[in-house]
């Protein structure tokens, strides 16, 4: 299932990418509008554009599989198969135990959360 998704997912990336090269590779309808509005083929702009040419029914082909491939990864994602239990409950799992500290390290821990000593600022500070 996850090879089938990486390929899909792939070729969505391709097509993708594709489609802007060839929408950007196309002439437009209005880039001839300065001509137009004083030509008199006003009427033409707006109009039937004739037949298609190969670019852009390459784009509509491309477009689709597009629109497809997405539709696909959509599916897949969705009924990937949920993990039981929360995110919380795997992470308490999953934690290494800690060994006990010793005094040494108990009264370093202590010294160090305890910052009232006769230079420190940590006695001004309100609580």
């Amino acid at each position: 299932m996850d090879a089938m998704f990486s390929v899909i997912l792939v070729v969505h990336i391709l097509v993708g990418v594709t489609v802007c090269g060839l929408v950007l590779m196309q002439h437009g309808k209005g880039a001839d509008m300065g001509a137009a509005f004083g030509g008199g083929a006003s009427g033409s702009l707006f109009g039937a554009s004739g037949s298609a040419n190969f670019l852009s029914r390459t784009t509509a082909v491309l477009a689709t599989v597009f629109f497809v491939t997405s539709l696909t990864l959509a599916y897949i994602a969705s009924n990937k198969p949920k993990t039981t239990g929360s995110v919380m409950e795997n992470a308490v799992q999953s934690r290494p135990l800690q060994t006990p500290a010793t005094k040494e390290e108990k009264a370093v821990e202590e010294k160090a959360a305890t910052p009232e000593q006769n230079d420190s600022k940590a006695k001004d500070i309100p609580k």
